[in-house]
């Protein structure tokens, strides 16, 4: 059993966060939540506005570790000039302020888990991408880019500082799997475009226990991909998703009707095609729960 810890997360109300307390608290550590609304109970909640630049520096002296995990949802809505901004900024300015902030402190945390996502690869047909792949050339190459840039304050601090890169998060609670349930249920369900576009998933039980396992692991630092170790295609998640719910998966988005109805957004996050492996994790000796598809959707739904 690990020593008890205190723990800093942003994001800690979105589902990765909410899971990750629950798992922190059952492992006897002591969570504080950043919250932008004013503090209710200053033992287990500081202030912190991204936007302002503020943040309750001296509530962070005697952390022992920050999980950052704020930003604003890509899919929440479409991808207008201003969306995209929100989506940048959301991920830059906070990361900026908690790098900088734990930086500068006298007693600094020992480990900083920093989210960024698999979007950082683009969109790379079928090759197999590792952490040393270099990175897309589209928006959330960018944006991922520039988001693990803004955590270089807290490395150069001598902060433990690890980039977790996340694929698309499987829950029933949210994210692109509660998305689909209602029309996979109804018997709408089918594949996307040609359907051999690659998603690289991860079970939300293990993104919250790999960065358990990251929390511990002295030796990791940088990047490392939070994916199964079994990516699936388009074609093979819907035939798989489809078995395990008992319906149909017969009608097809083509992609036209994908990008009609999601402009941008459809090619970044529905047509293309990230096959990514989780070697830092393999290799630092992590054991994933879930890493067949088929069971883990049967875990998740039934």
């Amino acid at each position: 059993m690990p020593e008890p810890q205190t723990i800093l997360i942003t994001g800690a109300s979105g589902l990765i966060g909410s899971a990750l307390t629950k798992a922190f608290e059952a492992d006897g550590h002591k969570v504080v939540r950043a919250v932008r609304e004013q503090v209710q109970n200053p033992e287990q909640e500081i202030h912190w506005s991204p936007v302002l630049g503020e943040i309750d520096q001296q509530a962070l002296e005697g952390v022992d570790a920050v999980v950052h995990l704020a930003g604003a949802n890509i899919a929440g809505k479409r991808w207008t000039a201003d969306y995209k901004r929100r989506i940048l900024e959301s991920r830059t300015q906070g990361t900026h302020l908690i790098s900088d902030t734990i930086a500068k402190l006298e007693c600094k945390p020992r480990v900083f888990l920093c989210a960024s996502a698999i979007g950082y690869y683009g969109d790379r047909g079928s090759a197999e991408l590792d952490e040393s792949s270099a990175p897309g050339d589209d928006f959330l190459s960018e944006v991922c880019l520039q988001w693990e840039r803004a955590s270089q304050p807290a490395k150069d601090a001598g902060i433990r500082t690890v980039n977790t890169r996340i694929g698309v998060v499987l829950s029933p609670d949210g994210g692109a799997l509660k998305s689909m349930l209602f029309p996979f249920k109804m018997g709408a369900g089918g594949v996307i475009g040609d359907g051999k576009q690659t998603m690289s998933w991860i079970a939300l039980d293990d993104v919250v226990a790999a960065m358990q396992f990251l929390l511990t692991q002295d030796s990791i630092s940088g990047p490392v991909n939070l994916v199964s170790p079994q990516p699936a295609t388009n074609r093979e998640f819907t035939k798989t998703l489809g078995k395990v719910l008992g319906r149909p998966t017969i009608l097809p988005m083509p992609a036209f009707a994908a990008r009609l109805a999601f402009g941008e957004m459809a090619d970044a996050l529905l047509l293309s095609s990230t096959r990514v492996v989780p070697e830092r994790l393999l290799a630092g000796g992590f054991s994933f729960k879930y890493p067949q598809l088929d069971k883990a959707l049967e875990h998740l739904l039934n």
